[in-house]
């Protein structure tokens, strides 16, 4: 098959909301249609029955959260499926925005009851930064929630995006008969059901038709006529170029945990949804079709099999055919490398794979050559631009419990660092570690698997610390005396970086006023 032929059939995208909108149950559901499992688990009040697919770390399991972004691959109709469930959860948002770099479109999830949230407005600001595709999917609509239309218009608001409908519920809660698909004129009847797969859609060209009135009843047939006449009205004619631009959101009503609204969502998305996009680099922008491969790591995680230490790399595949076991450029390294084992996933299974092609999202076993952001080619010098880098807002100070177990500490911080999970800084003087992450429940998380996956027992001490600033000059002189006259607070960072940590907000005002010499940058990427 041609290259071109394999990019057409891939779509890349990922599942964004505020927690507890449903995303990963989606998730689920969507894997439960690609006929890639069989049964779905269900996340209620943090217990899990059948444990979610996409939630495999012992700790979702346990708080019923995603923490970490989960990669799944499947066939529907003849499209190959990449799909990355990411994090909700705002703690963990950091991984969410350098997975959204690896993707070419999202799917929204908003409740119907609380609305657009404040997660999902960051999310979406990080979507607006790179004009991301984006459908909304309105989920949980076998509860009492808002007005669809009021729903709308809190939509276009608060993401500033135009919206469309391309579904339309019938009744809302217990009184939820339905949804009609504007796009392909057709009544979908609700049977809830969350374990069962049912398509008891019917086709209804003209509303006026009296099978309509047959399956929901007259009042309920005249209210649907009255909401499509209106939505016709006012919106304008769904317009496919506009929404791969970023500028329209599709939005689709269902309920995720009863496998409802989601088929007809799927249906339209492989239509409609953009195949593997250009990326830029920092000297040209790479496109799929390229002859040469090329290819950057968005993400890496340890143990994904806690019976066997392992570290996988994952490589979004920009351009070009991926083959394993031939060497490939490591930009920023010294020497070329090579991957025997290639893995597909579907969140934690995983299945060896010989090639790969733009779009594709494969694991590479790593020693620890790659880091996040690394490119990875043909031959070709270059980088790819756009994996976000934050500056921490809580920093902890690591106290070490176990003295015996220092190496394994030693080694689980520097992984669980290269994840990307927080960010690490050891002073210069007194050589004390300080963890800085985005929110409180990274640490719980370090905590944990420091203990599960390296057998190391850490307690966090709080810091009073407001910014760490990553320090450079263009006067060696003066940086050399900047960080001989502030030792007690220079540190530097996992990849051996100065860093100012700055304990207040005037403070560091102050000291930027006295040194006017010395830059101070709020990433590590200047």
């Amino acid at each position: 098959m041609s290259l071109t032929t394999e990019i057409q059939k891939r779509r890349t995208f990922a599942i964004i909301a505020h927690p507890d909108a449903g995303k990963t149950t989606l998730t689920e559901k969507l894997l439960l249609f690609g006929g890639a499992i069989k049964t779905a688990g269900a996340v209620k009040s943090n217990k899990i029955d059948t444990a979610t697919k996409s939630d495999w770390m012992e700790i979702e399991k346990q708080r019923g959260i995603s923490v970490a972004t989960s990669v799944m691959g499947f066939e529907y109709k003849d499209i190959k499926i990449n799909l990355l469930d990411t994090p909700g959860h705002q703690d963990f948002a950091e991984d969410t925005y350098r997975t959204l770099t690896a993707v070419d479109s999202v799917i929204m999830v908003i409740d119907c009851v609380k609305g657009v949230e404040i997660q999902t407005e960051k999310l979406m600001e990080v979507c607006r930064m790179r004009n991301t595709s984006v459908i909304c999917f309105i989920n949980k609509l076998d509860r009492e929630g808002r007005d669809p239309y009021d729903l709308l218009d809190e939509v276009e608001e608060k993401l500033n995006i135009k919206v469309r409908p391309l579904s339309w519920p019938i009744g809302m809660g217990k009184s939820f008969k339905g949804v009609y698909n504007l796009y392909d004129k057709k009544l979908n009847l609700y049977t809830p059901s969350q374990r069962q797969l049912s398509d008891d859609r019917l086709t209804i060209e003209d509303l006026e038709d009296s099978k309509l009135v047959d399956k929901i009843g007259p009042n309920y047939a005249e209210q649907l006529r009255e909401d499509v006449e209106l939505i016709e009205g006012v919106y304008p004619d769904f317009d496919p170029q506009e929404y791969l631009e970023g500028k329209v959101a599709p939005v689709f009503f269902g309920s995720a945990v009863n496998n409802f609204g989601v088929n007809e969502m799927l249906d339209t998305f492989i239509q409609i949804a953009p195949g593997p996009k250009s990326r830029n680099t920092e000297d040209r922008e790479v496109v799929p079709e390229e002859k040469n491969f090329s290819g950057f790591v968005f993400k890496i995680h340890a143990n994904m099999d806690p019976n066997h230490r392992n570290r996988i790399a994952f490589l979004r595949i920009c351009s070009g055919r991926f083959e394993r076991n031939k060497p490939y450029n490591h930009v920023r390294g010294t020497k070329p490398l090579r991957f025997s084992n290639v893995t597909s996933f579907m969140a934690q299974d995983k299945e060896i794979v010989d090639e790969a092609f733009p779009g594709d999202i494969v694991g590479l076993y790593d020693t620890g050559n790659l880091k996040i952001g690394d490119t990875l080619t043909d031959g070709e010098n270059m980088t790819f631009k756009g994996i976000p880098s934050f500056s921490p807002e809580i920093f902890r100070e690591v106290i070490n419990k176990d003295a015996m177990k220092t190496k394994q500490l030693e080694k689980g911080l520097k992984q669980l660092m290269e994840e990307g999970v927080a960010q690490l800084f050891t002073f210069e003087m007194g050589s004390r570690k300080v963890v800085g992450t985005v929110g409180q429940l990274q640490f719980e998380v370090i905590q944990f698997r420091l203990k599960n996956e390296y057998n190391a027992t850490v307690e966090f001490s709080p810091m009073n610390l407001y910014k760490a600033c990553w320090i450079s000059s263009k006067d060696k002189k003066a940086l050399d005396e900047f960080v001989r006259s502030k030792n007690r607070h220079i540190a530097r960072d996992k990849e051996g970086k100065l860093v100012f940590m700055a304990e207040s907000k005037s403070w560091l005002q102050m000291v930027q006023d006295n040194y006017p010499d010395i830059e101070f940058h709020f990433t590590s990427e200047f």
